[in-house]
């Protein structure tokens, strides 16, 4: 039996683009771990992302995880464009280059690594977990 794991991410992004942070509070039963990072020139879809792979790629095992976003960029790509992106060669559907290619390669290889499910949260709006995330990516900002 696979662990299961809540992980509420997000990103923040002084300009954009400009320099950015994310960060993710990761919970499993009682136990808590919070990460961030970040990047002096960034986007910040970019960082929305950078907080799921780094928080999926931090796991030690496969795992069943719950993972909360307030990005619908994060999770429509996630859930809904990722498939038709890698049957097509990573071109969208106007037949132009992905952007994010690289962070979406990985996301679809860290995704493929556990059972995610996605969840979408509406960002600023006193959900307790979301707003510590926030904080930690605004941390991340170099």
């Amino acid at each position: 039996m696979s662990m299961h794991i809540e992980i509420y991410t997000d990103g923040a992004c002084s300009g954009n683009p400009g320099p950015g942070g994310w960060g993710a509070l990761m919970r499993s039963g009682a136990h808590e771990k919070e990460i961030y990072g970040g990047e002096a020139e960034t986007t910040n879809n970019r960082m929305e992302m950078m907080a799921v792979i780094e928080a999926l790629k931090s796991l030690k095992k496969r795992s069943k995880v719950t993972l909360y976003t307030d990005s619908k960029y994060v999770l429509q790509g996630a859930t809904e464009w990722l498939d038709g992106w890698k049957a097509k060669g990573w071109k969208t559907a106007s037949k132009k280059p992905v952007k994010n290619k690289d962070l979406w390669q990985q996301i679809d290889e860290f995704v493929s690594a556990h059972d995610v499910k996605f969840i979408w949260v509406k960002g600023h709006s006193d959900h307790p977990e979301n707003d510590r995330a926030d904080e930690l990516a605004r941390l991340g900002i170099p």
